[in-house]
């Protein structure tokens, strides 16, 4: 059964992320050529300010999870609903703060760009932006929670899906009808009210949740040990916007937000497998099935590297030309830049792997192990970053972050392989090793694949399949060479799910 719902939350998750990308594409676009970048600009530029109250989330999220896996494995309901209504009080205290932060960042943040914006303009942006933001932790955050812990990441995935849908329709009417960029927030900001509350209905009625009888001095544990990594979550998608808005130009932040919609999209397309698995993985681990943890990971560590290699290979070569097609016709920003492409691409291939140890780690509730390693983390990719923008700008930023991702990735593969898998720390090095020399090589063999002018989608595409086929060819060969029993068993679930038509307990 778990296998079941590990394989609707990757399937959802997918299909999610693929209409989030689409969504990101569309809609900046007909931004920058109905408003121009350093509109685009100041909206992501907000939007990242906003998601700095994340801070006060202190890290709860993987803590919730962590602490559910157990009652819901024993179906113990009493100790499951303590745990959401301890989750609900934090949240609504959070949201209630953020109204707060909204105040003060309408007043501060309105002065910062006060030369390229007028004050008012500016801070009904923030208002109206923010709304969605507030309904999020005051209705859907513990909901979300729950539903993630009870692997049924797909049931919000699906509520996601149809919100971007309309309101991806919403925004191309409203444009068209030339409505003011405030009229066109506030129609995302109503859309995606819709989604707390759809969790929040569909969790009380599926599983009878009531929270008004729970023992309100249950307190969770650990979630102070959970801060640390959030503020190292938090820094590494808020940072390089920050510094950029403080001391370069929106219109930068735009060139920035562009890339880092496509970089941020293959992220999560990847990670939208982590999202059906990590609550699996949660599970075994409240069940103290070490051995089946142990070969189970081995072969998701591969499989999930391999599509790394696969994803990332063709998009440190595709990038900087789709985003030049994609820009043409924006002439008051520079989108052509191929070094800040190659950059920002390995920085989310660095994110991305990182991501798989991480969540292991948060699902075996080890948050006060990893505290040490995630504040270093954190203080490196701030001094780095404010070091290198003053003279290196886009670039300086994206080199920060990946120093600091580097250093995190290490402590995470050692402390993991030590202290949950228990297995040899060579074996995971091996792997990392293989990915990027099977990176290195098919990159180089790349522009002599793509030979076609990169002059419009056409034929950027036909390159892009070309350059696919050659990675997917080569990446393949090499990881069948060096990790053939981990394929081999991959392979061996997938004939039986097909031969089932259902999935039981190979995970």
């Amino acid at each position: 059964m778990r296998s079941k719902k590990a394989i609707y939350n990757i399937i959802t998750s997918l299909t999610l992320q693929i209409i989030v990308f689409i969504h990101g594409l569309i809609i900046p676009q007909l931004i920058m050529k109905k408003f121009g970048s350093s509109v685009n600009g100041l909206v992501s530029s907000i939007a990242q300010f906003l998601t700095y109250i994340s801070l006060l989330e202190s890290g709860i999220g993987p803590v919730v999870k962590a602490t559910l896996y157990k009652p819901i494995a024993q179906k113990n309901k009493e100790e499951i609903c303590n745990i959401l209504g301890a989750t609900e009080r934090f949240f609504r205290i959070i949201a209630i703060i953020f109204i707060i932060y909204i105040i003060i960042l309408s007043i501060i943040y309105p002065i910062i760009v006060k030369n390229e914006f007028e004050i008012f303009y500016t801070m009904s942006l923030i208002i109206i932006i923010s709304i969605s933001t507030f309904a999020e932790y005051y209705f859907g955050m513990t909901y979300r929670l729950y539903l993630q812990a009870e692997q049924r990441t797909y049931v919000t995935s699906v509520i996601q899906i149809v919100s971007y849908i309309i309101n991806t329709i919403f925004i191309a009417i409203l444009i068209q009808n030339n409505c003011s960029i405030q009229i066109i927030k506030l129609a995302t900001g109503l859309i995606f009210i819709l989604r707390p509350l759809a969790q929040n209905i569909y969790v009380k009625r599926k599983y009878n949740i009531n929270l008004k009888n729970v023992d309100k001095s249950y307190k969770l544990k650990q979630k102070w040990d959970g801060l640390s990594q959030h503020i190292a979550y938090v820094i590494h998608n808020n940072t390089d916007v920050t510094l950029l808005t403080m001391f370069s130009t929106l219109a930068n932040v735009s060139v920035y937000t562009v890339y880092n919609s496509v970089t941020s999209a293959l992220k999560n397309v990847i990670r939208s497998i982590s999202s059906g698995i990590d609550a699996t993985f949660g599970d075994i681990m409240a069940k103290n099935e070490q051995e089946n943890l142990i070969k189970r990971f081995d072969m998701y560590e591969t499989i999930y590297l391999m599509m790394c290699s696969i994803i990332y290979s063709c998009t440190i070569v595709l990038i900087t030309p789709f985003i030049t097609i994609y820009t043409r016709g924006i002439n008051d920003a520079n989108y052509t830049n191929y070094v800040f492409g190659t950059l920002i691409s390995i920085g989310a291939l660095l994110l991305t792997i990182k991501s798989i140890y991480n969540e292991i780690a948060n699902s075996a509730g080890h948050f006060k192990e990893m505290r040490t390693g995630s504040i270093v983390e954190a203080i490196v990719n701030i001094i780095a970053s404010i070091i290198l923008v003053f003279n290196y700008g886009l670039i300086g930023v994206v080199i920060g972050t990946i120093f600091s991702v580097v250093i995190r990735i290490i402590s995470l593969i050692i402390h993991v392989n030590k202290k949950i898998l228990k297995r040899d720390i060579k074996l995971t090095i091996k792997k990392l090793l293989i990915i990027t020399v099977n990176i290195i090589i098919v990159v180089y063999l790349s522009k002599y694949v793509a030979r076609v002018e990169y002059s419009s989608y056409i034929n950027w595409t036909i390159n892009a399949i070309l350059v696919f086929i050659e990675v997917c060819i080569i990446t393949f060969i090499i990881n069948i060479v060096f990790f053939k029993e981990n394929i081999n068993d991959f392979v061996i679930i997938m004939k039986n799910m097909y031969k089932r038509g259902k999935i039981k307990n190979e995970f």
